[in-house]
């Protein structure tokens, strides 16, 4: 009997260890719904290949709530954001989330379906920003940096209207969520979109009538919980991730509009 209730008592004990490595080697990511998780599927698949490890890759459709997922643990780690959007959500929820590694930049441009150039825009015309944090900034300094307004502080990355010191040709703006901008394009002057939402709806950096450059600083990470940046998956995630079939497949999809943000 002896005998019996320890071989039972091992075998549970296998069992329950080899459960737990089964879990140990699954990791859930959250990404933005489109050519990004396209993008993070190749990543994936290397992952798989290469460690056995499998990546549940978990789609969102807006800039907050992979950030709150990632905070409550319902995710491993996300891949949709730049360092100065996590450090204004860590700074304004208390969130305790640091970069892993890094992704692509995803430049943001400015595109109109109804002028051809930035000074065939009239007086008074309506502009739409993204109106999550940091986003909306970027968009104002270039508008700054284009002449088109004058802010209080051009390095504020934070920047909203409320900080436009000098508006000469009484530009209008509306704030709106970074997906829906592409559908209200029509509907205004002038979009300033993330590359992430303007490249499915159809539009090229090639169109956009400013964008930025290369050396745009805003490179998107994988963000993790602290602590978790050494954990083995995360490494392996971030290893299969930066790979050169992961930059041809971001050059399909974006053609151009991705810029790998590890390869100096």
């Amino acid at each position: 009997m002896q005998k019996q209730l320890l071989g039972g008592l091992t075998a549970l004990a296998l069992a329950i260890n080899v459960a737990h490595a089964q879990e140990a080697r699954s990791i859930k990511i959250g990404t933005v719904a489109g050519p990004e998780s396209e993008v993070m599927e190749v990543a994936a698949r290397i992952a798989k290949q290469e460690y056995d490890l499998d990546v549940e890759i978990v789609e969102f459709t807006d800039y907050v709530t992979p950030n709150a997922a990632l905070a409550d643990g319902s995710l491993d780690a996300n891949a949709y954001q730049h360092a100065p959007y996590l450090e204004t959500m860590n700074s304004d929820r208390g969130y305790d989330l640091v970069a892993a590694g890094y992704t692509f930049v995803y430049p943001i441009g400015a595109y109109s379906s109804k002028y051809d150039s930035l000074e065939a825009l009239p007086d008074g015309a309506q502009i739409a920003l993204p109106n999550d944090p940091t986003n909306e900034g970027r968009s104002l300094i270039l508008m700054h940096n284009q002449g088109l307004i004058t802010l209080s502080d051009p390095e504020n990355l934070e920047a909203t209207p409320i900080d436009i010191a000098e508006n000469p040709r009484n530009f209008r703006f509306r704030e709106i969520e970074a997906a829906q901008l592409p559908r209200v394009l029509p509907d205004v002057d002038m979009a300033f979109i993330n590359n992430t939402f303007a490249q499915p709806a159809g539009l090229s950096l090639d169109d956009a009538l400013v964008r930025e450059g290369p050396e745009s600083p805003y490179v998107n990470l994988i963000a993790v919980r602290s602590g978790d940046e050494e954990r083995k998956e995360i490494r392996q995630l971030v290893d299969a991730y930066q790979r050169d079939e992961v930059i041809e497949k971001a050059e399909e999809l974006f053609q151009g509009g991705a810029v790998p943000g590890w390869v100096e």
